[in-house]
């Protein structure tokens, strides 16, 4: 049992330490332009919008309404920041 504990505690140091490297080239290996832009597109697409309360399952009408409003909280950002732009005479 002794040398069984060892192997499977010396396997789970081993995974931990693999996932720590790949984890830090992952950092390191992609530009953070690249990087932003992929968070902003699983953003937006409502990607994080997985359900763990339902075993992983989503409801469709809550995955598009989080879209939706998503889409139109960036619009109205953008319509802001023009406003602002145009308020300082700067447009």
């Amino acid at each position: 049992m002794n040398d069984r504990e060892r192997e499977a505690r010396e396997a789970s140091e081993a995974r931990e330490a693999l996932e720590r490297v790949q984890r830090d080239t992952e950092t390191l290996g992609s530009s953070a332009l690249a990087r932003m832009g992929r968070r902003a597109g699983d953003h937006f697409g409502a990607r994080d919008a997985v359900g763990a309360s339902d075993g992983g399952e989503t409801d469709p009408i809550e995955l598009w309404g989080r879209r939706v409003g998503r889409v139109l909280s960036l619009i109205g950002v953008v319509i802001l920041g023009f406003w602002l732009l145009v308020q300082l005479d700067i447009l």
